[in-house]
């Protein structure tokens, strides 16, 4: 997919870049796999703020993706490629030979009139869906399932792909896009290829009033605020903070690591009773 650029008739148009969508469908999508969505504006049920910097934005309809493709050994077709306004990738509409259709993420190069399946064993062609035991090693995958049946959850953003590195006996090794190497167990599915519409990151808004419509709100610079807002806030004149940065709650923003153990803590409480 390519790049669009405007004439610079206005500040805001010189500096804009966005994906040229004329090659995707221009109508609505299918009723029967959409649902509306109503925007919480980062509240939570008891009317908190919980997310800060999220407004209403554009009214939008959430499409149904299938990240499971449980559907073995039933062959499908692309019957058209659309734009998301919910994921970065662009989505495909398939139609199985039972006559249901689904939408799955759309995988690179794929063409409407392609024909993809799932299940064991089978070809490894750009859209199909298999276990990574089924998977050879150098292959390009994205939408991996972190546990059998459990639905695609890493590699799902546009232009995303990770790499199957090997085996180690029921697991199997995957390099993602960030360069960590993980370990799956070997039956839980992938899709092969990368994901498309990789020009996203080429993207330039070119004016906050498309962010706006994302619901995304403005970000106030902690140095900016009172003592009372933000540990950065306060001081004679302007100060930079006057220590490392942090975010409002005092967490360090640069290098902490945290991410928690991969066991859990009730496990990890369990096993130190034990030991006692």
């Amino acid at each position: 997919m390519s790049l669009k650029t405007f004439k610079s008739y206005t500040k805001s148009t010189r500096g804009t870049v966005l994906i040229d969508r004329k090659k995707l469908w221009k109508s609505k999508p299918l009723k029967s796999l959409t649902f509306g969505k109503i925007s919480s504006g980062g509240r939570n049920n008891l009317g908190r703020i919980t997310s800060r910097r999220r407004g209403a934005g554009q009214k939008n309809k959430y499409r149904m993706v299938d990240f499971y493709r449980k559907k073995d050994d039933l062959k499908a077709v692309v019957e058209r490629i659309e734009h998301d306004p919910n994921r970065s990738s662009f989505i495909a509409l398939i139609k199985y030979e039972d006559d249901t259709k689904n939408y799955i993420v759309a995988p690179k190069e794929i063409k409407i009139g392609d024909e993809i399946t799932s299940g064991r064993n089978k070809d490894i062609k750009i859209g199909n869906c298999m276990p990574l035991s089924d998977i050879p090693a150098g292959t390009n995958i994205h939408n991996i399932e972190l546990r059998p049946n459990g639905g695609a959850k890493l590699v799902r953003s546009a232009g995303a792909s990770a790499q199957v590195s090997g085996t180690d006996e029921n697991y199997c090794i995957i390099k993602l896009t960030s360069g960590e190497i993980r370990k799956v167990i070997s039956t839980a599915r992938a899709t092969i290829g990368s994901v498309s519409n990789a020009d996203h990151q080429n993207i330039k808004i070119g004016k906050a009033g498309r962010n706006r419509w994302k619901g995304k709100r403005p970000s106030v610079r902690g140095v900016a605020m009172n003592p009372v807002d933000h540990p950065h806030g306060g001081g004679e004149g302007k100060t930079s903070g006057g220590r490392s940065p942090v975010s409002p709650w005092g967490q360090s923003a640069k290098g902490l690591k945290t991410r928690k153990n991969k066991t859990t803590d009730k496990f990890i409480i369990s096993r130190r009773k034990k030991r006692k």
